[in-house]
């Protein structure tokens, strides 16, 4: 069997990054963003022997991979042991042995053998552990990273009420959350799950659980309509600008009936709310633009401000393009970039207004965890870039060529209205408040985000 041993250190203490690895969320936090894999099903823990099936898909072709936890000994070990999936065999040991300088020497090693045994192991050996060598590198920095947000908050673990939380965002801010001992509540619209502190509602019919609102630390509101999912239409239109102004509206007006309402309510909003602005720096003073996604922000900020009241903070989140490649625009996008026919659109010239997707964990939890920060805060990395030099950074990311523009008529051919406002038009913002209150952005260049999603940083 071949064996493959990574190691990294990991700045805090044993007993830290080894309760890290124990809670929910942790193995989803330390999932590749390039690659299409998930969890698809978990019965027990790291410590009674659970099992956990992980589902990848390359294409047409997917593989379920099912381990078992085993050998688990508390602040030193673990073990996941393959039950079936697509090797003849994995055992993979995690091993976590302190430093003397209150860090954490994680080491990951792993035996394993190919599907047609030896023989076919010593071909598939150095592709295979190539990508280990890949997603380990990650991993450590994620974790890293991670561990350091949740340093900075020395208050009690928090209860947060999430909407959207099984979304591109939401479901990386629940995992994150609840790796740093938080609870999270999703606020659902099916029959919710009471073993997992599901909150039901229904905001085109106005019905929420109010009372199990009560108590809470704060509300994270991410739910709405896609976008860019399919051309605006009258009725697309429509079931945009309700998804965002009538469900805020039922949470705004759920948190004034509260005898004991959260300290905070962060409320999704977009940069859409600056129009387009050519080259102009644009701050949370900048007046609002025209255009549908300028009206459908302005309203939607003016719903979530009316749950502001004495203890009660409203942080609505301008969020610009928000970069993994497991979903948002560059997931759509990588394909053909990776096939070498991305390029510029239109002219180039249009401001791409930027966010790496963890940094946005991070800052939806700054949000929270910040009395200081209220109103208006602009989710976007503080170098956006036109769309010519995002084109080129993204191709040079993949080792691609980026030699054919997409002209500005194909694209408002393509997509209408919605390929104008999101794809042609731009605006330059800057996330002036978010730097006032103290966050710090782990990647103020495209370069480094795009690097760290893709994992191909050094």
């Amino acid at each position: 069997m071949p064996g493959f041993v990574h190691e990294c250190e990991v700045p805090f203490p044993v007993d830290v990054v080894f309760g890290w690895h124990m809670r929910p969320g942790a193995l989803e936090r330390l999932l590749p963003p390039w690659e299409d894999v998930r969890v698809v099903v978990r019965e027990g823990g790291i410590e009674d022997r659970g099992t956990v099936t992980i589902r990848a898909r390359r294409g047409p072709l997917k593989a379920d991979l099912k381990l078992r936890h085993t050998a688990f000994q508390q602040g030193r070990l673990f073990r996941d042991e393959q039950v079936s999936g697509p090797l003849q065999s994995w055992v993979h040991d995690h091993e976590f042995e302190s430093r003397g300088d209150g860090a954490t020497l994680l080491r990951n090693r792993i035996d394993w053998e190919a599907p047609l045994g030896s023989a076919a192991s010593i071909f598939t050996r150095g592709v295979i552990e190539s990508e280990l060598r890949r997603f380990f590198d990650f991993s450590g920095r994620r974790i890293t990273r991670d561990l350091a947000r949740h340093a900075a908050w020395d208050g009690p673990p928090l209860r947060v009420a999430v909407t959207g939380a099984s979304g591109f965002v939401g479901s990386a801010l629940r995992d994150f959350l609840t790796t740093g001992g938080h609870e999270v509540l999703p606020i659902v619209r099916r029959k919710p799950r009471r073993d997992r502190g599901e909150i039901y509602w229904d905001p085109m019919e106005g019905r929420i659980e109010g009372p199990r609102l009560e108590g809470l630390d704060a509300i994270v509101h991410l739910a709405g309509e896609s976008l860019s999912k399919g051309r605006w239409n009258p009725p697309r239109k429509k079931a945009i600008w309700q998804s965002r102004i009538v469900g805020t509206r039922l949470l705004a007006t759920a948190i004034n009936r509260l005898r004991r309402p959260p300290s905070v309510l962060v409320s999704s909003s977009a940069i859409g709310y600056y129009g387009n602005r050519g080259t102009e720096r644009l701050t949370e003073d900048s007046r609002p633009g025209k255009g549908f996604l300028a009206d459908l922000s302005r309203e939607w900020e003016s719903e979530a401000a009316k749950a502001a009241r004495p203890g009660v903070r409203v942080v609505q989140l301008r969020t610009g393009l928000v970069l993994s490649p497991s979903g948002g625009a560059l997931g759509t996008m990588l394909l053909p970039f990776k096939m070498g026919i991305g390029g510029r659109l239109g002219t180039g010239r249009q401001y791409v207004s930027w966010i790496d997707h963890d940094d946005l964990v991070a800052l939806i939890f700054h949000a929270i965890t910040s009395p200081s920060l209220r109103g208006p805060v602009n989710a976007t990395a503080p170098h956006p870039v036109p769309n010519a030099t995002f084109t080129t950074i993204l191709g040079r990311a993949l080792r691609r060529p980026t030699l054919l523009p997409v002209p500005s008529l194909a694209v408002k051919g393509m997509f209408g209205e919605m390929g104008r406002a999101l794809l042609l038009e731009g605006a330059r913002v800057i996330p002036e408040a978010a730097v006032r209150s103290g966050f710090r952005f782990d990647f103020e260049g495209l370069d480094e985000s795009l690097a760290h999603q893709l994992g191909t940083a050094a």
